[in-house]
């Protein structure tokens, strides 16, 4: 049955649910029957059992240690014989008769029963010591069975080994352990488009990567990945490998194909072979995903794009594969932090919001980060997750948020957070302070240049990049600081010179000269947000030749980054964007320089002896910065990082 380029709206998915997240979960796991389709275990070397789960409880066979053992280097003596020594009744011992010199973990046998430490015995010669202190019975000797008993609990059934696990098992002298077989999960990805990595790229071909991260995350949560290659979107090629799939493993994923396309097969193909259980969820992003069961296995149809495709993941997937192994899907750790920006969200659905994070005068900021279900790099870059519940409208910017982390604390709390301005040296300096200066972490949100000086007044960041040109004197950023910011303390860390222009495409197929030919009707601009530095730039550029920003096509187009902007005119979808050269070169294009700008960090006075800080002025004077950006073109230098006073 080949249906591909029927197209009639009666084949599309117009059965899509919204069911709550926590319902379909629950009623999902009651549907697999774990004990018969999982039952199947084989012994393992214990040393290489780390992340297998035990089938039955474990129980020592010897007792560690094995012997009365001497805790202490020192001196083995019978504590019978001691009685009454202390310092004005000191003692002298004869070596062989009344006392052996011993080592941590030594025997300790008969007549001896208590070790003084070497530190309080006083040696005469080879053969006397004298010691002037109490000897309690057995002080400092370890008994047989002090740390595991002969017959004792070691490990209970459905245990997770881990690393010190493995010690324990081993001290008590077990060297094989019966485990459970760890599920295996099939992922097939689905896709005429897919073309795997490494392969050359054509227009309408993408690499599949989501899979790849769907093995990576079944090896995390204790599966076994099998991942088949793509198959093109055609009926019986994604049935064939469904069934092949089914039979090879315990757990099948497929790799988009749930939505409600006429090329969305995985619903049918599901409710052929087996029972969709569910298809939709009310959660954003990730609803269309499609739960079945054929032949008593879990079918997953996983939707194609990754941010939607990971949220999937961990809230139907990872609770399957936890509940095969008998482990219990517990939620990560959290923190309260306050909200930068206003944050809304539909009334439908289970939102997860990626977000970064920092702590910023002992308080923990939030930043949401780009919400595009296709925005890979936002749950790279992510140091949490903000979960907005369904019925609720959002938050407003300052109120209290509970984030689910995605990092350590502890790299959050060490975390210099910069608010502002977006330009391609933040990852310069990101990568250098994380290579070179230990823990140190910078993170970096892209508000403009206005965004940054409004979180700077709130207390959200530490530095604010900023490149902001006064109409007025034609002075860059120190006059902002003083309208928007004079009842603060400030200071002003200089950063850079940097080249903006006109990125438009290798060659200038379209002739563009200047700011003039962003009036012609051929000419598409792709444009930044409201509110950063280069914005503001172009419209003091266009108020000065008298061009009305409703002329311009593509004015209201706006772009959060100048590589996003470089991006644009780079595909075709746009004809010229105004940047910095650096991005323009990073991208190929050509170049038409409409002045130099000063790119500098705001910052309040009191966060300027943080240790995080200074780490940061010592890479912006650092010779390995200058050389980078020397590389990438378009920078010119005067004294990065002096503190200037506005």
């Amino acid at each position: 049955m080949n249906t591909k380029n029927k197209g009639k709206k009666d084949e599309r998915n117009l059965y899509l649910k919204n069911e709550d997240l926590d319902v379909a979960v629950n009623k999902y796991l009651t549907l697999i029957s774990f004990k018969e389709t999982h039952q199947e275990s084989h012994l393992l070397s214990v040393t290489k059992a780390q992340g297998w789960v035990t089938v039955e409880p474990v129980f020592a066979k010897i007792s560690s240690p094995y012997y009365n053992a001497s805790a202490m280097d020192g001196i083995c003596v019978d504590a019978g014989t001691m009685m009454g020594v202390d310092e004005r009744h000191p003692k002298t011992l004869v070596k062989g008769r009344d006392f052996n010199f011993v080592d941590t973990g030594d025997v300790i046998k008969d007549p001896y029963n208590a070790v003084v430490m070497i530190e309080d015995v006083n040696i005469k010669d080879d053969e006397q010591v004298s010691i002037n202190n109490s000897v309690a019975l057995w002080q400092h000797v370890r008994p047989i069975g002090e740390d595991i008993v002969a017959g004792e609990l070691i490990i209970p059934a459905y245990h997770k080994v881990r690393p010190i696990d493995i010690g324990a098992l081993l001290a008590g002298g077990i060297t094989e352990i019966e485990v459970m077989e760890k599920p295996k999960v099939g992922i097939i990805p689905t896709g005429t488009e897919l073309v795997e990595a490494g392969d050359a790229m054509a227009i309408g071909k993408i690499v599949d990567s989501n899979t790849h991260m769907f093995a990576g995350l079944v090896k995390e949560y204790g599966g076994l990945p099998n991942r088949y290659p793509p198959v093109s979107d055609e009926y019986h090629l994604i049935k064939n490998a469904i069934i092949k799939a089914i039979d090879d493993n315990d757990i099948v994923l497929i790799s988009a194909g749930s939505s409600a396309g006429t090329e969305d097969y995985t619903r049918r193909l599901i409710e052929e072979l087996g029972e969709v259980v569910i298809h939709g969820v009310a959660i954003k992003p990730g609803k269309p995903v499609v739960l079945g069961m054929i032949k008593g296995k879990p079918v997953i149809g996983i939707p194609g794009y990754p941010v939607s495709a990971y949220f999937v993941f961990e809230s139907f997937v990872k609770p399957v594969i936890f509940a095969y192994n008998h482990q219990v899907n517990v939620e990560g750790m959290t923190i309260q932090a306050v909200l930068s920006k206003r944050l809304m969200s539909t009334l439908k659905y289970l939102e997860f919001v990626r977000m970064k994070c920092g702590q910023v005068n002992d308080i923990f900021v939030a930043t949401p980060l780009d919400r595009g279900a296709g925005v890979t790099m936002s749950l790279v870059n992510a140091d949490g997750i903000l979960k907005i519940p369904k019925n609720i409208e959002g938050y407003e910017a300052g109120e209290i948020v509970e984030l689910t982390l995605m990092r350590p604390q502890e790299e959050i709390e060490n975390t210099l957070v910069s608010i502002g301005s977006h330009d391609v040296l933040m990852d310069v300096l990101s990568n250098i302070i994380h290579k070179n200066r230990g823990m140190v972490n910078l993170s970096s949100a892209h508000v403009g240049s206005l965004g940054g000086i409004m979180a700077i007044k709130k207390g959200e960041c530490h530095i604010a990049p900023i490149h902001l040109l006064d109409e007025e004197t034609g002075i860059y950023n120190l006059p902002y600081l003083n309208r928007f910011l004079k009842d603060e303390d400030m200071v002003l860390i200089k950063g850079v010179k940097r080249t903006q222009g006109f990125m438009i495409p290798k060659g200038n197929p379209k002739k563009i000269k200047g700011i003039k030919d962003l009036l012609r009707k051929d000419v598409n601009l792709v444009n930044r947000q409201r509110g950063s530095g280069t914005r503001v730039l172009l419209d003091y550029l266009l108020k000065n030749n008298g061009i009305a920003v409703k002329d311009i096509l593509g004015y209201t187009r706006e772009m959060n980054t100048h590589m996003m902007v470089a991006s644009a005119v780079k595909s075709g979808s746009g004809d010229v964007g105004v940047g910095v050269l650096s991005a323009s070169n990073m991208m190929g294009l050509d170049f038409i320089a409409i002045g130099d700008e000063e790119y500098d960090f705001a910052m309040l006075r009191k966060n300027l002896e943080d240790p995080r800080v200074q780490t940061f002025i010592s890479v912006l004077q650092s010779q390995e910065f200058k050389d980078a950006l020397t590389q990438l073109g378009g920078y010119a230098f005067n004294n990065p990082g002096e503190v200037v006073n506005p």
